[in-house]
């Protein structure tokens, strides 16, 4: 019996290391030493400017508008049932000259879901993004960047590469501030890689969105090309 147990564990303990190992890289400094392309580290002089968890009919608009102002454009992971509640927002950000990719379905983490309908939530995800913009995405974010290996292996399938992030603003946490959320991001460290910003609907998005114009600002400064992560490989497409 003990050894029908012993090998029960083993078995279990190989199921849950297969399916749920690569959420290893949603340690950022593992993430960027071992899979810098995964971390979405770029070109040298390019910053790409990212968004989760929208789109938000409240947020939004404010970050388009003032990415308007300032004439930059940025990737959008997009929520499928964000997209599906705003779909004349999904195709304004697309008009705008942003860049749609697929973020999942709802704001949840794939460590409990199974392949089948792991692959059917981003899957769903893509197809919406694609009927409302007339785009196919290319880049998937699972919730939280904790990767598993059916989305691995859903992201492929659906042609989608995944790309988390080198620096994510920690703009929800109990003291942050603009000032915070600005420093965070205008660190010297973030040239060449790709920034997390949030366009939820969540408290913490005001934040990023207070800090946006004088980051902008500060970027252009150093001479920083900002944009989305179409234009962020050197040369040859980074994420492969």
């Amino acid at each position: 019996m003990k050894r029908i147990l012993r090998l029960g564990c083993a078995v279990t303990a190989g199921f849950v290391a297969a399916h749920a190992g690569p959420a290893v890289t949603g340690i950022r400094p593992v993430r960027r030493f071992l899979w810098p392309h995964l971390a979405g580290v770029g070109a040298d002089d390019h910053v790409a400017l990212t968004f989760d968890s929208g789109p938000d009919p409240e947020a939004t608009p404010r970050f388009l508008d003032v990415l308007d102002e300032y004439k930059v454009r940025a990737t959008f992971f997009v929520l499928g049932s964000g997209l599906r509640r705003s779909p004349g927002l999904g195709r304004e950000i697309a008009q705008a000259g942003h860049e749609i990719a697929v973020r999942g379905w709802e704001q949840r983490s794939l460590l409990l879901t199974g392949p089948d309908a792991t692959y059917d939530d981003i899957a769903r995800t893509c197809d919406l993004a694609a009927e409302v913009t007339g785009e196919e995405p290319r880049y998937f974010r699972p919730a939280y960047g904790i990767l598993t290996t059916p989305a691995l292996l859903a992201a492929r399938r659906l042609g989608l590469t995944p790309v988390l992030w080198t620096y994510a603003v920690r703009g929800w946490t109990p003291y942050a501030t603009p000032a915070s959320v600005y420093r965070a991001a205008a660190r010297r460290s973030v040239r060449g890689g790709t920034l997390l910003l949030d366009d939820s609907a969540r408290p913490s998005q005001r934040w990023g969105l207070a800090a946006l114009p004088r980051l902008l600002e500060e970027y252009a400064r150093r001479g920083y090309r900002v944009g989305p992560l179409r234009e962020h490989a050197r040369g040859e497409p980074v994420f492969s």
